[in-house]
């Protein structure tokens, strides 16, 4: 029942991040994204575990390593001065959830001294400064 009712929410998830992307696409705006991250991950049943909650240290890889979809239209990265092959390597670098703050501010444009480049999943791939 367990496996059943995390597959269930999975497929849930995957429904709402498609219904998010078609409504962004329908909206002809200039500059659109999606940045989704899951907030944690969860354990069904290996070495024993279930669910999630364990403490960093301890816990095991299933409740640490959690999906993080960016959807940056074309319109988008060119506004943003993206280039295409760096996003491309950016894939197969390790991102986590201290990215996700300072990698907003950058998508929103917004300025502050809180903002950290080092942890804006982006900062790297942009033709101009931020």
């Amino acid at each position: 029942q367990l496996l059943n009712a995390y597959a269930n929410t999975i497929a849930y998830t995957d429904r709402v991040l498609a219904g998010l992307l078609n409504w962004l696409k329908a909206q002809n705006q200039q500059q659109v994204s999606l940045l989704y991250v899951s907030d944690h991950g969860e354990s069904l049943g290996e070495n024993n575990l279930y669910l999630h909650g364990m403490p960093y240290a301890v816990a095991p890889r299933e409740q640490t390593h959690v999906p993080m979809l960016l959807w940056l239209p074309r319109d988008t990265r060119q506004q943003l001065g993206l280039r295409d092959d760096c996003l491309n390597q950016r894939l197969e670098q390790p991102a986590s959830h201290d990215h996700l703050f300072h990698t907003v501010l950058s998508l929103a444009g917004v300025q502050t001294s809180l903002y950290k480049e080092q942890l804006d999943l982006l900062a790297g791939c942009r033709t101009t400064p931020r």
